[in-house]
């Protein structure tokens, strides 16, 4: 019997990825779960239209789920992480704390929550899920969307501690690749960088501070998997995995990276009066590679040429056909 996965935020980067994935295997049934985005068509994917954040709505889209992989969230860039940081917070903590409940509520065999590495301090080394520290102060723009997720985390363990449902928690690093945000108002620094090179009509783009920060970048297929090797191989009624490639790139490596993949002919110029976030992160991922078997398969190099051949063929009104 196929199990029954509910993809909450199916429209989104991660979730379809998810949902694409998912559909093709056939131990699954897929139920994708939009908001206000229109669906799409894919073979025996199932939608649904729900605001998670009212109760009633998320205790119907469960019924009769076995599985719930939470991909819904309020998300943005930095420009919002710097001037409007509330919107990480409230409807995110009201949609996730009813999703939990409703999972209680609906004996949910498992549901998956995507964390992220936010909460973490500044390091220049792997940093391993323990070595967060809740007595040290979280970098400041970090603050507000790092304690929102420190408390879903808990909330996670607690409703796994009343034996109903199973909960494992991926803290992911930057995730990248295909249906990532690429419009510039929401994206992340890769998915910008992306659209910038790919756009430049006047051989040059605009990098927002001096590049220094570095990231650790996982692409979307190697979440997939850890999402799946969750689904498949976790046993016991709580986990919380570090997801990421156990190094951090520096923002302007990444930039001439996707520059020397793209091909194109483009000069790269600095707006220090633009916001960055001067900070450091890389995941020590050996627990989840201990006890699931998962490591990262796609390197920078080849996630990137995968990335940029999605783009061209799914996004050529975009794309400028001169380097």
């Amino acid at each position: 019997m196929k199990r029954r996965v509910l993809i909450c935020g199916a429209t989104g980067f991660i979730g379809r990825n998810l949902t694409e994935a998912f559909a093709e295997d056939g131990a699954f049934e897929v139920v994708a779960l939009r908001y206000t985005r229109p669906s799409y068509e894919l073979p025996g994917v199932r939608w649904i239209q729900a605001d998670l954040r009212d109760s009633a709505a998320a205790a119907a889209a469960l019924e009769g789920i076995d599985t719930v992989i939470q991909c819904a969230a309020t998300t943005s860039g930095a420009g919002d992480v710097a001037t409007r940081p509330y919107i990480h917070v409230t409807d995110n903590a009201i949609m996730n704390s009813v999703l939990f409940r409703a999972a209680y509520d609906q004996s949910v065999k498992q549901l998956v929550f995507f964390s992220c590495s936010v909460m973490y301090h500044s390091s220049e080394t792997p940093l391993k899920e323990d070595e967060f520290d809740a007595n040290r102060e979280m970098f400041r723009n970090y603050f507000p969307a790092g304690w929102t997720k420190v408390y879903m985390e808990k909330m996670c363990e607690f409703y796994s501690r009343l034996g109903r449902t199973r909960f494992t928690v991926l803290r992911h690093s930057n995730i990248y690749g295909p249906h990532d945000k690429y419009d510039l108002q929401r994206s992340h620094v890769f998915g910008a960088t992306v659209t910038k090179v790919m756009t430049a009509a006047d051989g040059k783009i605009v990098v927002w501070g001096e590049g220094e920060e570095a990231r650790d970048l996982v692409y979307i297929s190697d979440l997939v998997e850890a999402v799946r090797l969750a689904l498949t191989q976790q046993k016991d009624p709580f986990k919380l995995y570090n997801v990421g490639a156990g190094h951090a790139v520096p923002v302007k490596e990444i930039v001439a990276r996707i520059i020397r993949h793209s091909k194109r002919s483009v000069k790269v110029e600095h707006d220090l009066s633009k916001p960055s976030f001067k900070t450091t992160f890389c995941l020590d991922s050996s627990k989840i590679k201990a006890e699931l078997g998962w490591a990262p398969r796609v390197g920078l190099d080849e996630g990137i040429e995968k990335t940029l051949d999605w783009y061209r063929r799914n996004m050529p009104a975009k794309s400028e056909a001169r380097s």
